[in-house]
């Protein structure tokens, strides 16, 4: 089974493919090859083939290093922290029990649009002194 798209592909000598276009680790196009072939360049040279993209024919493998790949497990990381959230928002609103009612129309008025939104909505209500 491949590995879900969060990870930073599957890296080591498991590789499911008989041709795979291979990237050495300054980037340059090796071109397409037998897994032997690309397994042996990667014995020769030290390095760990990682799967870059599965979904072209035929998949691209690129050779790196151990800290190549932990840097770029550490800028997908970044990146994925600075991207917006998908998914729900959870919006939460605290008052008093011995809130006005005003108040309290306007906040109940604030938790319908909110579920309007989707939003999920917490209320938080405190007991007055």
């Amino acid at each position: 089974q491949p590995k879900s798209k969060a990870a930073f592909g599957s890296v080591g000598r498991r590789i499911p493919y008989r041709i795979l276009h291979v990237i050495n680790q300054d980037g340059e196009s090796l071109g397409n090859m037998h897994r032997a072939e690309a397994l042996r360049l990667m014995d020769q040279h030290g390095l760990k083939l990682v799967l870059l993209h599965e979904n072209v024919e035929p998949p691209v493998y690129r050779l790196m290093t151990g800290q190549q790949i932990h840097e770029e497990q550490l800028k997908r990381a970044e990146k994925k922290k600075a991207s917006p959230k998908q998914g729900v928002v959870q919006k939460e609103l605290s008052f008093s029990s011995a809130i006005a009612k005003n108040d309290l129309e306007t906040k109940t008025k604030q938790i319908a649009q909110w579920i309007e939104k989707r939003h999920h909505v917490k209320v938080t209500i405190r007991q007055a002194k």
